[in-house]
């Protein structure tokens, strides 16, 4: 149970939405520091593709943002930092919810056996 794809794609999917969190949480406090380049985190497109091929398992890789950069060097967009964020809540808790829901069915089933 606790090593099936949907399992290990939950995990994969927490964990790089964990660290789209502290990237956001990093960008931000560098809103403004000279010559800063906020990041980006992806995983879903492998993810999705780690689960066509049956794993579940997927690293997510953090990249440079193509913002556009201010007179002093940095490109960190509060607005888009704040919908980012925003979301990756969102996809955070509704990831949670799923978990929590697997682990309640065979907490149920050892209940009952």
């Amino acid at each position: 149970m606790f090593d099936s794809v949907t399992s290990v794609a939950l995990t994969s999917a927490l964990d790089g939405l964990a660290q789209r969190q502290r990237t956001i949480a990093n960008n931000i406090a560098n809103v403004n520091t000279p010559n800063y380049q906020a990041k980006r985190v992806t995983f879903e497109t492998a993810l999705a593709r780690s689960v066509a091929a049956g794993n579940g398992s997927a690293a997510a890789t953090t990249s440079r943002s193509l913002e556009p950069t201010k007179l002093n060097g940095n490109n960190v967009n509060l607005d888009t930092e704040t919908l980012s964020n925003v979301d990756t809540v969102l996809r955070y808790q509704f990831a949670t919810q799923a978990a929590n829901g697997a682990f309640s069915a065979v907490r149920a089933a050892l209940r009952t056996s």
